[in-house]
């Protein structure tokens, strides 16, 4: 397994780049699609000739689209054993000159796969991990998936050891590249908070201070625990403001979003609980706040808690999945056991009354960051395996 460190670097301007392109056929748009998107125009601005391929009219489609990236559209009705679609893949790598495809969705490999085995054998497969695994995948069907690929690039030490441990990949093919931030977006301070609040439509009363989360409305992210956990800490800390930013995921039968909103209602709590939709532009929702939550039942990888602590926000998450190696308890902001609701409140009271304390996290919340998940980073690591896989002779 390739563990790379912090300070290696790929200097693309001095080595010959070469035709990548981006599969991920997903309807969804939430964190991986957005990452797929970012990950393509970053490559793109490094020079890379880059091909984003996806299914018609998804959102992904749409935003490369807005990122002005070459675009492609493929289906794939028949999923994993489409040998249609797997051919017509084959075609349009064909066609773009791609020597390496990087697959961004799991459920794309068994398309991926087909594509390499019956008409491009010299492609080169990389797999861009964002979801952990779950059961192990060692069976014969998972085997030669897997061992189909050239490289396999996951989050975080924790999440590559799970790969090691649940499936057969060969070690030698498995790297760990944190995925990554345009660190300037969180880092800049143009913005203060009074700005920022004033932006999202609010004002508070001097001596308020802002608690949020960021994130779409769902059920895995928290926001009901949060409201309930928060209704006692108002009581105690009338000072105490929470803030909601995300779209709402409407299910057929259930809607989430409404009943958060029903439940504020409820507690009383409408005018200290503001909730504000999507935005393009999550760095300000972040400028805003005091204190940044993370209530996610598992969070892979907390993209939105590494904004935060690029902002500089001392977060209080719940001690689940990919969270355990992103935040360092005591170090770099507090974590509770998942879904209780004493532990999140202590939590939240030790930072309000050590503002010292939440002062110090952020700080070292942000230097953690900078360090180890500039989108650069990201780049210059993902090259450097492009790079060794299709040596500049080729």
């Amino acid at each position: 397994m390739s563990v790379a460190s912090p300070g290696a670097q790929c200097e693309t301007a001095r080595v010959k780049v070469f035709p990548l392109a981006i599969l991920c056929l997903s309807r969804s748009w939430g964190g991986l699609e957005l990452n797929t998107s970012r990950f393509a125009s970053w490559m793109q601005q490094r020079g890379w000739p880059v091909q984003v391929i996806t299914l018609p009219d998804s959102p992904l489609a749409a935003r490369a689209a807005e990122l002005e990236l070459p675009v492609v559209l493929l289906r794939n009705p028949l999923k994993a054993l489409d040998l249609l679609a797997a051919r017509r893949l084959a075609d349009m790598l064909r066609s773009f000159g791609t020597r390496a495809l990087l697959v961004t969705r799991n459920g794309d490999l068994g398309l991926a796969v087909l594509c390499k085995t019956f008409w491009l054998p010299e492609l080169r497969l990389l797999y861009q991990q964002h979801m952990q695994l779950g059961l192990a995948k060692r069976g014969p069907v998972h085997t030669l998936r897997y061992r189909a690929l050239d490289a396999w690039l996951s989050p975080l030490p924790g999440l590559a050891q799970q790969v090691l441990a649940k499936t057969r990949l060969p070690a030698s093919r498995l790297h760990t590249v944190p995925l990554g931030l345009e660190l300037a977006k969180f880092t800049s301070v143009s913005l203060t908070q009074a700005q920022a609040r004033e932006q999202l439509g609010f004002a508070l009363p001097p001596g308020a201070v802002l608690l949020g989360l960021v994130g779409r409305f769902d059920a895995g992210k928290g926001q009901r625990f949060v409201v309930n956990a928060f209704a006692k800490l108002h009581r105690q800390y009338p000072q105490l403001h929470l803030l909601f930013v995300g779209e709402s995921t409407r299910n057929e039968g259930d809607d989430y979003h409404d009943r958060v909103l029903a439940r504020v209602q409820t507690l009383g709590l409408a005018e200290v609980v503001h909730v504000r939709p999507f935005t393009p532009c999550p760095e300000v929702a972040y400028r805003a706040l005091d204190i940044a939550l993370v209530a996610s039942t598992n969070e892979t990888y907390g993209m939105v808690t590494l904004e935060a602590m690029a902002t500089g926000l001392p977060v209080v998450a719940s001690a689940t999945g990919g969270t355990l190696e992103l935040v360092a308890a005591g170090q770099t902001g507090l974590l509770f056991p998942l879904r209780r609701r004493a532990a999140f409140r202590a939590a939240i009271e030790r930072l309000v009354l050590q503002p010292a304390l939440a002062q110090q996290l952020g700080q070292q919340a942000q230097a953690q960051v900078i360090a180890t998940y500039s989108h650069h980073h990201q780049c210059e690591l993902t090259e450097q395996i492009l790079h060794e896989l299709v040596p500049s002779s080729e």
